[in-house]
């Protein structure tokens, strides 16, 4: 992207700035009349020379408190990125906007490295993106001590955390700047990490004298949904035949098979599905990667080897076919959907299976005794999430240090409270089955022998004998299930590491069985259509009002697709949809009036306007 890298004729493109005032850049630049809450204080501590640890939701704007720092203070600007995919995406947004930004990473020939190295050197550049495995190289540390640093911007930080699900050993490298470049800004930032894991980045990359800005992690725009995994295929299909055809989003699997088999099945019931993972060839990775980015109605499937750091806005769904192990990846996962802050959905369904793999998972593994006593608190706060009776959103604000005082009225628990009841009598029957069969069964088993099931095993194994058999034909096999999951996320039974997944009593029950304690069980809600967006509507159409023309809308967006195409960029880089969307409602007349609408800077005024009038002068008259 971008081979020649052509600094010189950048800035005779770029728009003169006097580089003395931040809300001129934010306007002339980026096209935005004002800072949202803490980007203003955030710029005006790294302009002054100050530290920053900044956590901010995704979507929140986090890359303008340090891009707009880099066109005010002299210098350049060093971003370290783990992603190239990121880093790409981002020089060429910003080179959309004039600036003079440029990436050093290993999909560079030896001449576009060494022209970048020079822009560099010669102070063309506002802005350099570099990994962190490239930063910390001799020669590059040689290169940087060599040129005016405006300020170093560690994006990701939640990478250096050894505790976290996107640790990068490179990360802890990068505290070395602090004693390189002692009067260089630092700003380091994350949309994930609970006290442990900010107090833990701080400590890592020597920020222990950064301000933090804590902006609050609510994502109001997104519907969060759990729903207990009956055919899991069927639920995924329903759910996004139903509210999201046509629609980008992202599937997450556990492995790598599971999400080949789910790209497949979405493909031949006639979605555009693409399998993303380690195991790809790389150029067949990169390639779904950037079909994702540019063509709508595209959907990954994906482990979590994806997703860090995409910058897509209008990712309309995120779905989670598997448990994911902690709250932390819950949410920077489910935060890739709706950046362009338009409604979006967080849909998961799970089941105990998923809860004995994890925790087999765990225990299974070589870590130390406190480094499985940390998993499991988070694992558990995960459980906690799905079987909550209340809003879930006010719980996963909480686990970040949030609050949110009232339910959010936008999550499945507030939109369809599902009931609780007395489940003393059946969980006790359940644990007394568990423990009459000698704890070596799975929980099919368990289930046919409270359920009176007459099969060869059973009679093979003595157990038509015990107490517990044909005790529990009260409940249905899915209802036993929910209790089984219930009873294991609750810490009152647990899976044998062996692998078998054979269940075990905890010392937990033992007040359950001797009828000292009364339990309330989740009664899981009956499945049926939610109010979303139903089948049939439109496939390019994202959530806009009735007041806008479709003809019109799709007009606009094919404008800026045929651009895109044009400039070998994804089409959220010429203009995002929010901003497509203030241009029907306005429906601008002049240069003037077309560089009034948000996001609309300088440069893309210069380049896009004659374009967009006339476009948008067509398609009033649709």
């Amino acid at each position: 992207m971008y081979p020649d890298q052509d600094f010189e004729q950048l800035a005779k493109e770029r728009p003169t700035l006097a580089r003395t005032s931040p809300q001129q850049v934010l306007q002339e630049v980026f096209g935005y009349e004002s800072f949202r809450p803490l980007q203003g204080e955030i710029v005006e501590e790294v302009i002054n020379g100050g530290d920053a640890l900044v956590l901010m939701p995704t979507g929140g704007g986090k890359s303008l408190c340090y891009q707009v720092p880099a066109l005010v203070r002299p210098g350049t600007a060093i971003v370290i990125s783990p992603l190239i995919a990121l880093m790409q995406d981002q020089v060429a947004a910003l080179k959309e906007l004039g600036v003079r930004a440029a990436f050093l990473n290993s999909t560079m020939d030896f001449e576009q490295a060494r022209s970048t190295e020079y822009a560099l050197t010669t102070g063309e550049l506002d802005l350099l993106y570099c990994a962190p495995e490239r930063l910390i190289q001799p020669r590059t540390l040689d290169l940087l001590h060599g040129a005016p640093i405006a300020l170093f911007a560690i994006d990701e930080a939640h990478c250096v955390s050894q505790w976290g699900h996107d640790f990068r050993s490179d990360y802890l490298q990068l505290s070395m700047l602090a004693e390189a470049f002692p009067n260089v800004p630092r700003i380091a930032l994350t949309a994930t990490a609970d006290e442990r894991t900010r107090a833990e980045i701080a400590d890592r990359l020597s920020l222990n004298n950064a301000r933090h800005f804590v902006s609050g992690f609510d994502r109001p725009n997104i519907q969060y949904r759990i729903a207990p995994k009956t055919n899991a295929n069927k639920q995924l299909l329903d759910f996004i035949k139903t509210e999201h055809d046509g629609d980008c989003g992202i599937v997450y699997c556990l492995s790598r098979n599971k999400v080949e088999a789910t790209a497949r099945m979405l493909g031949q019931n006639g979605l555009t599905a693409l399998p993303y993972h380690a195991g790809l060839d790389p150029a067949q990775r990169a390639e779904h990667q950037e079909r994702f980015l540019r063509e709508d109605g595209v959907i990954i499937v994906a482990t979590i080897a994806f997703g860090m750091g995409i910058d897509k806005p209008d990712v309309r769904f995120v779905a989670h076919l598997d448990l994911p192990k902690s709250l932390e990846a819950y949410y920077q996962e489910t935060g890739r959907a709706g950046r362009d802050g338009n409604p979006s959905t967080a849909w998961m369904v799970y089941g105990l299976q998923d809860v004995i793999k994890l925790r087999q998972m765990l225990e299974g593994s070589q870590g130390s005794d406190h480094f499985k006593r940390v998993e499991r608190q988070k694992l558990d706060a995960m459980l906690g999430l799905c079987e909550v009776t209340g809003c879930r959103r006010q719980v996963l604000l909480e686990y970040f240090g949030d609050t949110l005082e009232a339910p959010c009225g936008n999550c499945d628990t507030c939109l369809n409270p599902p009931e609780t009841w007395d489940g003393t009598v059946a969980v006790q029957k359940a644990l007394s089955c568990v423990f009459r069969t000698g704890q070596r069964y799975g929980v099919t088993y368990l289930i046919d022998v409270l359920r009176g099931a007459e099969n060869e095993r059973i009679r093979q194994a003595g157990h038509h004998a015990v107490s517990t058999y044909g005790i529990g034909t009260e409940l249905t096999a899915n209802e036993w299930k929910s209790v089984f999951r219930q009873l294991v996320a609750n810490g009152y039974l647990r899976a044998d590491p062996d692998g078998f997944g054979s269940l075990q009593l905890t010392e937990r029950c033992r007040p359950l069985l001797k009828g000292e304690n009364s339990i309330l069980l989740r009664k899981d809600p009956v499945a049926r259509r939610s109010s979303g967006r139903k089948a049939g509507g439109s496939r390019t159409r994202p959530v806009i009002g009735d007041d806008i023309n479709q003809a019109a809308w799709d007009h606009l967006r094919a404008c800026r697709k045929a651009l895109a195409d044009q400039q070998g960029v994804p089409p959220y880089v010429i203009f995002h949809d929010a901003t497509l969307y203030e241009m029907l409602k306005r429906l601008p007349r002049t240069r003037e009036e077309l560089g009034e609408i948000t996001g609309v800077g300088a440069a893309k005024l210069e380049k896009y306007g004659e374009t967009f009038l006339q476009a948008l002068a067509e398609a009033a008259s649709l």
